[in-house]
């Protein structure tokens, strides 16, 4: 079996992690931008002031997808190069970067893909509370407003918010991004529902100003599994994915909070403030969204928690690898001897991957899927000065087998999307950790030297994964 004609085999980035040009052009300061200069923060006190300069050379790095056969590109938008302060005047050199990013991939027939928001907030906003204050939904709505103008006669693909689950608990549990604040349940819980309302008025509003194309949101994916068949592990399961799937996915696509959760949290006092027109616009715009974005690397194992441990989120490894117990302490993830792990002790499992999406059918019904974000972070090996990452062509292989494999079950994936297209920062790791198809060599002006898995994905493309 051929992938559908129709089915989009792409690569990703991330507006922070490739372009750099911080402070050029007019773009305002985002919060990364401040949080990863704070000393100690990240590997090497790496940031993205540079990052591997996309911004001047996006022409030799498009070419480059095109070379590799790409099909659609997925980036996002710097909101504070559009609005350096989140507000107020529309930075037009901003606007002008972005329409030759996206003329330059329509030059070269790929689609363009665009992520509203993948966490570099402007830093005025996060000053005045971030996404605590429901100014910022404002803000963002009018951001996305003036991204459908000035971009929606060439992009027929929006993706709202890239894993909310991540910079929302990153940023007010454990502390590891901004606004690096620890231990604040609650406010993790109303950021999530002020990203929530934010992301079901855009779609509103660019299903009311009759935009074409589609738009839906991306999240995290990573279904539990509990350890065994024991009832107290089986109990730890169902709470995990209520509680880290259900709760981001139900209001987006059934347009409510699943009961079990908003239960528990009213018991805790941790409930967000919801009014009634927000939770309104949630029910009235589910049906309006035409996807959902699966963000997948590595499933979750759990069993009931046994240990006194509280959840932290080390620099370098903040999510992804178990060890944790979950904010309330009811589970935790744990290593099991039989799987397979990366460096970062990230499990490697098509196997979840498939049986994950499965669920997701089971509980929401026919949605159409993209896999946004796929990919393995490795230290690559140079032989011969050549790239031979052979450990993330045997990853990616398994997880494209397991995305045609759905396919053919019935499952509406529409679009794949290996992470990444090009090695960039990441994040806390700095540029350690390697996932593209490209390399770039920080020694070398930031040179760009094609890896062994570009060749292959290029084989892959060309034969519509045909042999996999």
């Amino acid at each position: 079996m051929k992938m559908p004609k129709d089915f989009l085999f792409g690569a990703a980035s991330a507006s922070y992690q490739v372009e750099g040009a911080w402070n050029e052009d007019g773009k305002g300061l985002s919060n990364w931008d401040v949080f990863s200069k704070i000393p100690g923060k990240t590997f090497e006190n790496t940031n993205g002031d540079v990052a591997v300069d996309h911004y001047h050379r996006y022409k030799e790095d498009i070419a480059l997808m095109a070379e590799m056969g790409l099909e659609s590109y997925r980036f996002s938008i710097s909101w504070p190069r559009i609005f350096p302060n989140g507000t107020g005047e529309v930075n037009e050199k901003g606007l002008e970067f972005y329409n030759n990013l996206i003329d330059e991939c329509l030059k070269h027939d790929i689609v363009p893909f665009v992520t509203l928001y993948h966490w570099d907030l402007p830093q005025a906003l996060e000053e005045k509370g971030g996404w605590k204050n429901k100014e910022t939904v404002d803000a963002f709505v009018r951001f996305a407003d003036t991204c459908f103008q000035s971009f929606g006669d060439r992009v027929n693909h929006w993706i709202t918010f890239n894993e909310a689950v991540i910079f929302c608990s990153l940023g007010y549990l454990t502390g590891a991004h901004p606004p690096g604040i620890e231990g604040d349940v609650k406010g993790y819980f109303q950021t999530t529902h002020n990203v929530f309302v934010a992301h079901a008025r855009a779609v509103e509003l660019f299903k009311q100003n009759g935009h074409t194309g589609e738009i839906g949101i991306t999240h995290v994916f990573n279904p539990a599994f509990s350890i065994d068949d024991a009832e107290e592990n089986k109990f730890a399961e169902m709470h995990a994915n209520a509680y880290a799937t259900h709760w981001f996915y139900d209001p987006i696509l059934k347009g409510e909070y699943p009961e079990y959760v908003v239960n528990g949290l009213s018991e805790q006092g941790l409930l967000p403030e919801m009014t009634e027109e927000e939770l309104d616009v949630l029910k009235r715009t589910a049906p309006m969204n035409d996807f959902i974005g699966l963000n997948y690397y590595s499933p979750q194992r759990v069993m009931k928690n046994d240990s006194a441990l509280v959840m932290a989120g080390g620099r370098e490894n903040s999510t992804g690898r178990p060890g944790n117990p979950s904010f309330d302490g009811v589970y935790k993830t744990v290593k099991m001897d039989d799987k397979v792990y990366t460096k970062w002790d990230w499990e490697i499992s098509p196997e979840a991957f498939l049986a994950g999406m499965h669920m997701l059918k089971d509980r929401y019904g026919d949605v159409k899927i993209y896999i946004t974000e796929n990919g393995l972070g490795d230290v690559d090996p140079i032989v011969d000065g050549e790239i031979m990452d052979t450990p993330r062509i045997e990853y990616i292989e398994g997880h494209l087998r397991a995305v045609k494999h759905a396919v053919q079950q019935g499952i509406n994936v529409a679009g794949y999307y290996a992470w990444s297209v090009i090695d960039l920062l990441s994040w806390l790791n700095g540029y350690k950790k390697q996932y593209g198809f490209i390399y770039v060599d920080h020694n070398n002006g930031l040179a760009r030297k094609k890896k062994q898995s570009f060749h292959w994905y290029k084989e892959i493309i060309a034969t519509r994964a045909e042999d996999l």
